[in-house]
């Protein structure tokens, strides 16, 4: 993809979120469809390409009356609408369509509509990983963590200051769930779900939704909204096992795609000026900051602890208060996207000054998948 090709016309989340009662799964697609709709002021006639996870793009298509020439339905988890962006820019590119709605929704809090938990007893992790009594992602996701700890020798008071951090920002979002500040004593003594996981260490569980528009930059000024280009993008798979990881202090899967949509996108680590990592546990912003390269191997719990990601920091990170404070209704990437696109635009809740480029990185599953975009305010010549 050429760097700035494509841009963001359309963007918004959901009229309600935290705790959604009143709204089905789709019910909450189409709500932030027709909010990006408004933010860019298109209908839904406008829309040629469709691209979703978490539900059928057969579903939404219907719902929302779109008859597509380009569908994605692309699910590799959190991170998956980060693939959507990367393949709706190769799409336009290639003349497949022009203007393509990214859909998310769930309800993760209050299950309307939604479907069961649990892996297929048949798949791969029903084989090898259940007999053995994980009970979901709180407990698996601390194998790594485990090991990092102990090549590092770093205490978990360092999965505290990335919960501490991210309550920061959060009490500068109203729209945040969690806004009350809080310390590492309190993160430290919540109640333990999954040692040596806290609650505060752990993704809220909320209900909402969101939704992206994408279109060749050409096209722009056909649009209301602030366009937000896309300068590259990044993904790859590593396991649908976590115990499988090639190696538990680094994701495989972070370390293609991060690096890819950098250099895509033609810059270096000092050119970015905002970050956003997926964090449905506290170690994962440590993991993103290394396997991006923004920092070496670990050094990720030092980098947080020294507020370079607090505000006033040199790589402010999760400014809408992220997965652990701001919400998390399953799919979180979707919100980090949005994020960086508010940043880029200058209309965050907590804003950081002079923000040109942001990177928005998602996982999948337990490091189980990664993609990565990179947006800039600018179009490069």
């Amino acid at each position: 993809m050429k760097p700035g090709s494509v841009a963001v016309v359309g963007a918004a989340e959901s009229t309600e979120m935290g705790r959604v009662p009143n709204r089905s799964v789709i019910g909450i697609h189409a709500d932030a469809a027709l909010n990006a709709f408004a933010d860019a002021g298109i209908a839904a006639k406008d829309i040629d390409g469709i691209a979703t996870a978490g539900m059928r793009p057969t579903d939404l298509a219907h719902y929302l009356g779109i008859v597509p020439t380009w569908v994605d339905g692309t699910a590799v988890g959190g991170c998956s609408f980060m693939l959507h962006v990367g393949h709706a820019a190769a799409a336009i590119n290639d003349g497949l369509c022009t203007t393509v709605l990214i859909t998310h929704g769930e309800s993760g809090r209050s299950r309307v509509g939604a479907d069961g938990f649990g892996a297929s007893p048949a798949s791969l992790a029903g084989q090898f990983e259940a007999p053995y009594g994980p009970m979901g992602p709180t407990t698996l996701f601390t194998i790594p963590w485990l090991r990092y700890a102990k090549t590092y020798s770093v205490g978990h008071e360092a999965l505290a200051e990335v919960a501490v951090v991210q309550r920061e920002w959060a009490s500068r979002n109203p729209r945040a769930t969690l806004q009350d500040l809080t310390t590492v004593d309190e993160v430290m003594n919540d109640r333990v779900i999954a040692w040596p996981f806290t609650k505060a260490m752990c993704c809220l569980v909320t209900d909402g939704g969101g939704a992206l528009i994408i279109t060749a930059s050409d096209r722009v000024a056909d649009f209301d909204s602030t366009p937000v280009f896309v300068l590259g993008t990044g993904e790859s798979v590593e396991t649908p096992m976590v115990s499988q990881m090639e190696d538990f202090t680094s994701s495989r899967a972070f370390r293609v795609s991060g690096p890819r949509a950098l250099a895509e996108a033609g810059i270096g680590h000092a050119d970015v000026d905002h970050l956003m990592i997926y964090d449905a546990f506290a170690h994962l912003p440590i993991y993103g900051l290394e396997d991006l390269g923004f920092v070496g191997q670990g050094e990720g719990p030092a980098f947080i602890t020294e507020g370079n990601t607090r505000a006033g920091g040199q790589l402010p990170l999760n400014t809408n208060g992220g997965g652990l404070s701001y919400m998390h209704s399953g799919m979180y990437g979707m919100y980090a996207l949005q994020e960086s696109v508010r940043q880029v635009r200058g209309v965050a809740a907590a804003q950081v000054e002079h923000v040109e480029i942001s990177v928005a990185h998602g996982v999948g599953g337990m490091f189980g998948a990664a993609g990565t975009i990179v947006f800039g305010r600018n179009r490069p010549s």
